[in-house]
């Protein structure tokens, strides 16, 4: 499972408990824009514990899309706007796609 923050040291075990307590796998997004150049990219996958806050995983790529998201015209303000709007809410919900690829692999 390389390449999913959160998850260091956990084992298997302890991600599937998680899991049933409400955990989920999400992503992020972020926007940079260049004037006439606008790129709107997910971030890696992070594992968010039941009853914890996506605001700590979501700040760094809302504060990218914030400060160089604006900048292209046309899509620079409507992708910084959905980018703003996905992160608020806690992220893309990945949680089955990582699952399906997890038991894929087994």
């Amino acid at each position: 499972m390389a390449g999913i923050k959160n998850i260091e040291g956990m084992s298997v075990e302890e991600i599937n408990r998680e899991l049933e307590r409400g955990a989920k796998f999400v992503m992020f997004e972020y926007c940079v824009s260049i004037l006439i150049m606008t790129f709107k990219r997910g971030s890696d996958v992070h594992f968010i514990k039941s009853g914890d806050s996506t605001a700590g995983s979501s700040i760094l790529y809302t504060l990218i899309t914030l400060v160089f998201g604006w900048w292209g015209f046309p899509w620079g303000p409507i992708y910084s706007i959905a980018a703003l709007i996905t992160n608020i809410s806690g992220g893309k919900d990945v949680t089955q796609e990582v699952i399906g690829s997890i038991n894929a692999r087994a």
